[in-house]
């Protein structure tokens, strides 16, 4: 890949408001490429900061134009555990509900039906848990919010999840869970 045919598939995608891609999407752009020239393309992307890594097999494209500094940790949630089911729940969820007085900055926590794990990135940090929930059980129990990349727990299942996977209950005003209507 020259760096031309590079600027002009990152825009094109950026006019489709794609900025996050994992490595073996970009290698797609390049079928041409042999591996070790894709390689070695990438890297130059990188080095010369048209693209930023961002986790293992993640890239950013930091200039496009969609880039959406408050979104880009749940887009490169959604793309580190592409076909699972993702939700933002726990502690996140909770907080920006009103149910904890604290707002994590630095950090989301998700909900998975993939492996759980956690992310740094230079974003912010991205904590998985898995979830064995039935599939069914988990849709009526998520939102989709227009323009946000990640599925959204309700605020009965974000209290739920932070109970059944042990987590510190002791920060959750309860009174505020049960008082908000669904």
């Amino acid at each position: 890949m020259n760096r031309s045919q590079a600027a002009a598939a990152l825009r094109q995608w950026d006019q489709k408001g794609r900025y996050v891609f994992r490595k073996r999407d970009l290698a797609k752009l390049f079928p041409t490429d042999s591996p070790k020239t894709f390689a070695k393309g990438l890297k130059r992307m990188v080095d010369s900061g048209v693209l930023m890594r961002a986790s293992s097999g993640i890239y950013v494209n930091p200039n496009a134009r969609s880039f959406n500094p408050h979104l880009v940790v749940e887009d490169i949630a959604t793309a580190l555990r592409a076909g699972e089911y993702n939700y933002a729940s726990l502690e996140s969820q909770l907080s920006e509900y009103g149910a904890i007085s604290q707002i994590p900055i630095d950090r989301i926590t998700v909900m998975t039906t993939g492996r759980r794990g956690i992310y740094r990135t230079p974003y912010g940090v991205i904590e998985f848990t898995h979830t064995a929930r039935p599939v069914a059980d988990i849709i009526s129990q998520i939102k989709r919010i227009d323009g946000r990349p990640l599925r959204i727990a309700s605020k009965a299942a974000a209290w739920r999840d932070l109970k059944r996977v042990g987590r510190n209950v002791a920060m959750v005003d309860e009174e505020m869970v049960s008082a908000i209507d669904e």
